[in-house]
């Protein structure tokens, strides 16, 4: 019997050990397995693009962004162009996608010096503007950042920005190492930002910033960080790029990727920055971020020892999609649609589709063919960037329910068999709306000159996003109070330009609930010197307020501040009993941990001294409308709520905004709020303090407790 009874505790012992052992394996699986949200995204393209909207405007509206070469950069237009292929030193074209403004550079915003800034390759000034807006698109504000652990992957050109700084050291000298070297491309923006992740810069040619994707969605899913950025620049500081491909014949004449296009001539150059900040899905949900889409899977691999250094290698090509299928779980009918490569060359073009019909385009249903297009033919072939733009494009296509038409294919190449695969070019602009019964997702790829190859497949946001009815707001907030809408800037200009950005964006959504924008620019963008504050009952009276900030004009729902550092010290006034009522906390607990702990506790020692308890009061938990009984209109609960509504109220701003008053004020009630927060009186002894008033108060004979007020209001230093 007691061998029986060692035996039954060892098995017992062995199968609670495997089911740890299960779950954990479990775990490890689904978090190798997890999607990573895109949650936030910025850009700079051809076109005037300056953000994820802006570029689905051009897409959409099918804008062709070519143009001619800048003039701005030093080079010798007069004899760069020559008709003649063969004609050393020049090019054939003289048109590109190019970022017109590249030059333009706030260097005081990052604390840059202007000689640093001068030394600086322009792709590192692009990548480190847009990974500041692409955590501000995903209602983060930068400055709170420092200290985490999150990644940078970023895609770089070939840094020839440098070449022509030589001889120049009385202005440069001391900064031209750091403004050439790559790796300062991802350490500059962890340097900036107080950043401690990975930063991982990379040069695979066309698929850098696609490769910086896939590295990123790995370090998140191994843990090496919580979130990342990864993205890609492109500028040509030199027309070296244009003069090489001549040689090789590979130019396109007019400066326009035609790609799949009988009419293909060569490929287009372009420019541009984008950036993506990336999370695991489990991760945004439970930090409340805005889901953009989702990365469901990605591959990287090379051409290895194929028919030549720089050609595109077609069994590649189909591994890695078929790869990237794989670790997606996905079979190829699963995708909808893919973002190609797409050069515009007579080489590439028929290598590449080949490869999406044997990766893609079998055993589709009927009505389902793969449909495919490519951001170059609007911008051209923006090369480090290329990849993260076709991914900004696609989520775009994903949350507006349009496939955009691809542009320059009068006839497809006759160089590819359209018939052998049911793939079909996205001539013309295709609903593509969510449906209950089929998830969307759509396939971008990137093939560097390198050999090395990327696709990555993206999904739309697992379930919808909640829509609040209109005009609730999401902010928890009461209806009818008037919204605040707080901006700032570090300069004068600065706060007159957000001014504006903000009406053109107000205008442009007339379905926007002003509160929240308030609850967004209050918490997910940076405070800085110069403030304005609009304090509007309704959208048309805060869109005059905008126009009126714009132009430097007073307007009655317009404060203005004056710049920190050029006045006087900070002061929170408490205020005295008869502002409190039902329900006045509940948005704030809802929404903030920090005010919600300090209003249980605050509320924890009051109950030991009223019937009723506080925290139902201030939530309204207890019944429907709050306050049935009307307590808080009683001196008894009037006092005690308002006290621990100012106190949570403190604690918010010290804590989570490192808001530190110099002075506290306070009148009646305030000032003994003021004397607690000052550190005068400690939290028990002024809550039985308060709650022991609040009774003498609420139990006089009217006209008797004047004594118990103060004369004059006093401020009591912090």
């Amino acid at each position: 019997m007691a061998n029986d009874e060692k035996l039954l505790e060892y098995l017992k012992r062995v199968t609670a050990d495997l089911d740890r052992t299960r779950r954990r394996l479990y775990e490890v699986v689904e978090r190798e397995q997890e999607p990573i949200a895109i949650v936030g995204m910025a850009c700079r393209y051809p076109g005037g693009v300056g953000s994820p909207a802006d570029l689905w405007d051009l897409v959409n509206s099918g804008t062709d962004a070519i143009g001619e070469f800048p003039t701005d950069r030093g080079w010798a237009l007069d004899s760069l162009y020559h008709p003649d292929p063969d004609h050393p030193g020049t090019s054939y074209t003289k048109h590109g996608g190019f970022l017109y403004d590249a030059g333009g550079f706030d260097a005081e915003f990052f604390g840059i010096s202007p000689r640093e800034a001068l030394a600086m390759d322009p792709q590192q000034r692009l990548l480190l503007e847009t990974a500041w807006q692409s955590l501000e698109h995903a209602g983060i504000d930068p400055t709170s950042v420092r200290g985490n652990r999150i990644g940078v992957f970023t895609g770089i050109n070939p840094q020839d920005y440098t070449t022509g700084q030589h001889g120049r050291s009385s202005e440069v000298e001391g900064y031209l190492l750091t403004g050439a070297a790559a790796s300062i491309a991802s350490g500059r923006i962890s340097y900036t930002l107080g950043l401690e992740g990975p930063a991982v810069t990379i040069d695979t040619a066309c698929s850098s910033s696609l490769v910086a994707l896939h590295l990123a969605c790995q370090a998140l899913r191994a843990d090496e960080c919580t979130m990342a950025f990864a993205g890609g620049a492109s500028v040509l500081a030199t027309p070296l790029v244009f003069v090489e491909f001549a040689r090789h014949h590979g130019l396109s004449i007019d400066g326009r990727c035609k790609a799949f296009s009988d009419a293909a001539d060569g490929t287009g150059w372009g420019e541009g920055a984008g950036m993506l900040l990336v999370e695991r899905l489990s991760d945004a949900r439970r930090n409340g971020h805005r889901v953009l889409a989702v990365v469901r899977g990605s591959a990287v691999n090379q051409d290895g020892a194929s028919n030549g250094l720089t050609a595109p290698n077609g069994p590649s090509q189909r591994r890695v999609i078929r790869q990237a299928l794989s670790n997606a779980h996905l079979a190829p009918a699963d995708v909808d649609a893919v973002e190609a490569h797409g050069t515009g060359t007579r080489l590439g073009d028929p290598i590449e589709a080949q490869a999406l019909q044997e990766a893609y385009g079998e055993d589709r249903s009927d009505g389902r063919p793969l449909w495919l297009g490519t951001l170059k033919s609007n911008i051209g072939h923006s090369v480090a960037a290329a990849g993260v733009g076709s991914v900004i494009k696609m989520v775009m296509a994903l949350r507006n329910d349009v496939l955009p038409r691809t542009l320059h294919v009068d006839e497809p190449s006759s160089h590819v068999d359209w018939t052998s695969g049911n793939v079909r070019l996205l001539t013309e602009a295709r609903p593509w709306v969510r449906d209950e019964a089929r998830v969307r997702r759509a396939g971008v790829s990137s093939f560097g000159v390198s050999g090395t190859n990327a696709h990555v497949i993206l999904e739309e946001t697992p379930e919808p996003e909640a829509v609040e009815p209109a005009g609730s707001g999401t902010s928890g907030l009461p209806s009818g109070l008037p919204s605040v809408w707080v901006l700032s800037g570090k300069s004068q200009a600065a706060l007159h330009a957000q001014a504006a950005a903000l009406h053109t964006h107000v205008t442009a959504h007339p379905d926007l609930d002003p509160a929240d924008v308030g609850a967004t620019l209050a918490s997910g963008r940076a405070v800085f010197e110069h403030r304005a504050t609009v304090i509007a009952t309704d959208r048309d009276q805060a869109l005059n307020a905008l126009t009126a900030l714009t132009t430097g004009q007073p307007h009655p729902s317009l404060v203005i501040a004056p710049a920190s550092g050029s006045h006087g010290k900070t002061a929170f006034l408490c205020s005295g009993q008869g502002t409190q009522y039902p329900g006045m906390a509940h948005g704030l607990y809802q929404a903030y941990p920090t005010f919600a702990t300090a209003l249980d506790e605050v509320c924890a020692h009051f109950e030991p001294h009223l019937d009723t308890p506080l925290r139902d009061l201030l939530l309204n938990t207890d019944n429907g409308d709050g306050d049935s009984d009307g307590l808080l209109a009683q001196t008894l609960y009037a006092q005690p709520a308002l006290f621990a509504l100012q106190v949570a109220l403190h604690r918010l701003l010290t804590d989570t905004y490192h808001i530190t008053p110099h002075y506290l004020a306070g009148h009646s009630l305030g000032e003994v709020t003021a004397a607690h927060l000052a550190g005068i009186l400690t939290l028990p002894d002024t809550t039985r303090f308060i709650a022991t008033r609040a009774h003498l108060m609420h139990t006089m004979p009217p006209g008797t407790m004047t004594t118990l007020h103060t004369t004059q209001d006093r401020i009591t230093p912090s």
